[in-house]
């Protein structure tokens, strides 16, 4: 019976550790844009060691606009705003492993994916698709996971 009773509250105590574990394990990152701080999303969750970005679009932050010259420059300024935000977070874009792109345009597919490749040479896994409404008449939007 002894036994028995010790055994319980061990594996009681390891339940209650584990519990506050999971719910540890999981952060809701605050934007380090001030102008974004009340937005009802987070920038970044940090999940078992992996970093899940919230989308950017091209929008140049000092000014709050969408870059001019075309979709070549607003996907630039978009993966800029991601490797911004993975800097912020101690990792890089060697570190993504997933990416999920969107475009207004399908057709700018070529153009984008120029621009693409000279910042993801590792080659992360892809899914591109197009969509029209973008956020803030936004050309393309792409969101990211990275190992932390």
């Amino acid at each position: 019976m002894k036994n028995s009773s010790c055994f319980i509250i061990i594996l009681f105590f390891f339940g209650m550790i584990s519990c506050q574990q999971n719910s540890q394990d999981i952060s809701f990152h605050k934007s380090h844009e001030p102008q974004k701080a009340e937005m009802p999303f987070s920038d970044v969750v940090e999940a078992n060691g992996f970093l899940f970005l919230a989308g950017q679009v091209g929008m140049d932050h000092s000014t709050r606009t969408l870059v001019k010259g075309g979709i070549e420059n607003e996907t630039r300024q978009c993966i800029e705003n991601i490797k911004a935000v993975l800097l912020q977070h101690n990792s890089s874009l060697d570190r993504v492993v997933k990416c999920t792109v969107i475009l207004r345009d399908i057709n700018d597919f070529s153009a984008f994916n120029k621009v693409y490749q000279t910042y993801f040479p590792n080659k992360p896994a892809r899914t591109t698709f197009a969509a029209s409404g973008l956020a803030v008449g936004a050309q393309i939007e792409i969101d990211v996971i990275a190992a932390k």
